[in-house]
């Protein structure tokens, strides 16, 4: 197959690229700072000369958007929803006018999509899906991915959850916080944390691209969530730390102004769970 992948060079792009070329695979990144012989470069936001790669492409996968690890100022607010929106905008223009458009279009979406919950699971089909800003920038993100249908392109939105790696993500951050003996539970630790693992995400969109009967949204993440708590525990008893405090509400609130994020990243329950891939029969790994 060929792949187009668009803003390909951060933690999942690079994991999936080597995923898919290893399995013998072409694959294509779009960026913004081309530093490879299979970067193309690209806005996010305008139609260019990276158009062509898409003509004749299998699988177009688009994980364009700014991070979402900053504080929600009103200039930040307005970047995360434009980046998400021009990006998907943009693509579906170069897919429009592709003589052979993709099989499969991809776009990156995210389980913070559903409401706090922690004692009810949020599936496809029965999920609360709220309004404050996160929520928002979600429903708007994927109204934008399906406002336009094609017969010939299939389209499936990743609802991801906090995706875990040793090689980048939260997990080597969290890793250094319990070796310090900061790594109790956050908050009151009750809140669950819905999460899968790098390999299986990538074993996830490869799962999507060969089945022809997924499309629309789907929830890509671990078939269990847990408590912060239980998770924080878990990765004391591997990191073994000599102690092991517990961060109350109000030192997060004053951490979270110092290192220029938010705490809903850390307190929102994100009680998700992948019933497509579940009832599909997706093997996590």
């Amino acid at each position: 197959m060929k792949l187009i992948i668009a803003a390909g060079t951060g933690f999942l792009g690079r994991n999936l690229e080597k995923y898919f070329i290893d399995k013998g695979h072409q694959v294509i990144i779009l960026t913004r700072n081309p530093s490879s012989p299979i970067h193309i470069k690209w806005d996010g936001k305008t139609l260019g000369t990276w158009i062509a790669e898409l003509d004749g492409a299998d699988v177009l996968i688009n994980l364009a958007g700014k991070s979402v690890d900053c504080r929600y100022t009103d200039a930040n607010r307005a970047e995360i929803l434009r980046s998400r929106i021009d990006s998907t905008h943009v693509l579906q223009k170069a897919v429009d006018q592709a003589i052979q458009p993709p099989k499969v279009w991809l776009n990156a979406s995210s389980a913070t999509i559903y409401v706090h919950a922690e004692t009810t699971q949020m599936d496809e089909t029965n999920g609360v899906i709220g309004d404050d800003f996160s929520m928002g920038i979600c429903k708007k993100w994927e109204a934008e991915f399906f406002k336009a249908s094609s017969i010939t392109t299939r389209k499936v939105a990743l609802r991801t959850s906090i995706v875990l790696g040793e090689d980048g993500g939260a997990y080597p951050k969290m890793k250094m916080i319990s070796r310090l003996g900061l790594g109790g539970r956050q908050g009151h630790g009750r809140q669950m944390m819905s999460y899968i693992w790098i390999e299986d995400f990538c074993k996830v969109v490869d799962f999507v691209i060969s089945r022809k009967d997924i499309s629309g949204p789907i929830n890509v993440t671990g078939p269990q969530p847990i408590s912060n708590k239980e998770f924080m525990d878990r990765l004391a008893s591997k990191t073994k730390p000599l102690f092991q405090l517990p961060s109350p509400i109000w030192l997060l609130e004053i951490a979270s102004i110092f290192l220029r994020t938010e705490t809903e990243l850390l307190l929102k329950s994100r009680n998700v769970v992948p019933k497509f891939l579940i009832d599909k029969g997706f093997q996590w790994t």
